[in-house]
């Protein structure tokens, strides 16, 4: 009981922390280009609100852009972002408890060098082997079908976490291979792509966007491993 306790308590500080801090860093990085982006969508296709609806848990990048004429959106201002950090701290909690639950499996983190390299290693699973792929897109910007996408980007994530934990921990040469066959196995098979690539969007902002976006959240996973790695031995310490 009181493994559990501690890991909900470390995910719990580390991700609310994480995600108040990613929560500001998007503000001020992501969510001033994805505005300007909505200036280049054709006769009212969606106010500055609905950029709600195109931004991405941090730690991630999402593509599942609608433009549904019925969609719900936040009044722009305080609204709209008062509803970016809620959102922005619970996806930091959730990530949080993944990553701990995941590092106890592996004997738990012993110190915030170790719950770096895991950000690290959430960062690579989460961002940078999905991006690849299917870069962090801006509102007005053509893509493929969304349950296509989605599917990618969570077999994409699954095939590397478990090809990074079998070059870690497998133990042998062939799970080594076998490892690095899933890693490499996604992106073989292609991610899904638009019919057309024609958008109204700036290429110089759309390259803005990912390089904000892939900082903001590398920042978001060391930040997140380095403070769960820290939290983790005190926390079991007094907890003990």
């Amino acid at each position: 009981m009181s493994v559990f306790r501690t890991i909900l308590f470390v995910a719990a500080l580390s991700g609310i922390g994480t995600g108040l801090a990613s929560a500001g860093l998007h503000l001020f990085t992501t969510v001033p280009l994805i505005l300007q982006a909505e200036t280049f969508e054709g006769a009212g296709e969606a106010s500055p609100a609905e950029a709600t609806a195109h931004e991405h848990a941090p730690g991630t990048a999402a593509h599942e852009h609608s433009h549904g004429e019925d969609e719900w959106a936040p009044a722009d201002g305080f609204e709209r972002n008062g509803l970016t950090v809620i959102f922005t701290v619970l996806t930091g909690f959730g990530f949080a408890l993944l990553l701990v639950s995941a590092s106890e499996i592996a004997g738990g983190l012993k110190g915030w060098h170790q719950g770096v390299l895991w950000g690290l290693a959430g960062f690579a699973v989460f961002t940078l082997a999905p991006g690849l792929g299917l870069p962090p897109e801006l509102p007005a910007m053509p893509a493929a079908d969304l349950d296509a996408r989605q599917l990618w980007w969570v077999g994409t994530a699954t095939a590397t976490a478990t090809g990074l934990a079998l070059l870690v921990y497998g133990g042998s040469p062939l799970l080594a291979v076998l490892g690095v066959v899933l890693i490499v196995a996604p992106h073989a098979i292609g991610a899904p792509q638009p019919g057309s690539h024609d958008s109204p969007i700036p290429e110089s902002l759309h390259h803005s966007f990912v390089v904000a976006s892939i900082v903001a959240s590398f920042m978001f996973w060391v930040l997140l491993g380095g403070l769960a790695g820290w939290l983790r031995p005190r926390l079991a310490q007094r907890a003990a």
